[in-house]
């Protein structure tokens, strides 16, 4: 983790859009080998993507399924001109779109899971119990399933599996009944409503961790199909390296980055790669001072030596 590298976060968008979380590890990671061409499989506003372009001479293919952040990502990287191709698509389509732009193998995969900032704060998306709007949390707008969808359609059995299994919520069966209740009187469109049913389910916030946290999580997830798209990715993307190719994933919960893990375990064992880091790298505390949205992130890598 000694390779110097230049990275450039001076502009001032950056500011208005996302903080990206261990620039200068990402970096480090993904130049040491001065790959040729990188994929950001989760370019968001292109904090990472502009960093590792500034880093590298590389070519950069970058996908994302929110057109809002692809919006801003195109107008931050436009300087960089032929070297960026932008790709309106989920992660797990990496495949395709490598078929696409004509690379069967890559030289550096970056991942980062977490949620940007510019659709965590927008009230219209719904994402947040913090500000009340619609109860929405799409990452693709296109897509037609929403939270409220979930939330007013599915069985009580089946929400609480939901907000067990993907917010690892221990008191989802209390949480399910009072959704359940609650809607049997009128629909729950908002996000500010779903947030009053989890704090009454659960006897109001204890600690430092809002009472309806996890079942924001957990519904986001569920809408999205984070964890289906995330195993796509985690079994396709590796395969599309070039030997002395890495792929660096940056997850920010429990089940993420256990996936995560387990996957590199396995490619590993295979033979066919090694770990360049054997632990997860974390923030450091003044990053965290500075960006709190850092503090549960965990950075992985793994690189290819044989194809």
């Amino acid at each position: 983790m000694n390779v110097a590298v230049k990275v450039d976060m001076s502009d001032p968008r950056a500011e208005r859009t996302h903080v990206p979380v261990m620039v200068a590890e990402v970096c480090a990671l993904l130049a040491a080998r001065s790959p040729r061409t990188i994929v950001d499989a989760t370019v968001g506003t292109g904090g990472h993507a502009e960093a590792l372009l500034n880093a590298t001479g590389a070519r950069l293919i970058a996908l994302d399924r929110d057109p809002a952040a692809l919006a801003v990502a195109r107008e931050r990287l436009a300087r960089f001109g032929p070297r960026v191709s932008l790709h309106h698509a989920d992660f797990a389509a990496i495949d395709a779109v490598l078929d696409r732009t004509g690379d069967p193998r890559v030289d550096a995969i970056l991942a980062d899971l977490g949620m940007s900032s510019l659709a965590l704060d927008d009230p219209s998306r719904g994402f947040s119990f913090r500000c009340d709007g619609p109860l929405d949390m799409r990452m693709n707008p296109e897509q037609a399933l929403t939270a409220a969808d979930l939330v007013n359609g599915e069985s009580e059995a089946e929400l609480a599996r939901i907000l067990y299994e993907y917010g690892e919520e221990r008191a989802s069966r209390r949480i399910a009944r009072a959704i359940v209740n609650a809607r049997e009187r009128s629909r729950i469109s908002t996000t500010g409503e779903l947030r009053q049913i989890a704090e009454r389910a659960l006897g109001g916030r204890r600690g430092r961790v809002h009472p309806a946290t996890r079942t924001f999580q957990a519904l986001r997830i569920a809408v999205n199909r984070e964890l289906d798209s995330l195993a796509t990715l985690l079994e396709r993307a590796p395969m599309r390296l070039a030997a002395g190719g890495r792929m660096a994933v940056l997850a920010y919960h429990s089940l993420e980055d256990r996936a995560v893990k387990n996957r590199m375990r396995e490619l590993v064992k295979s033979g066919q790669f090694i770990l360049p880091v054997r632990k997860a790298i974390r923030p450091s505390s003044a990053e965290i001072a500075q960006n709190p949205r850092a503090r549960s992130a965990r950075l992985r890598c793994v690189e290819r030596t044989a194809s």
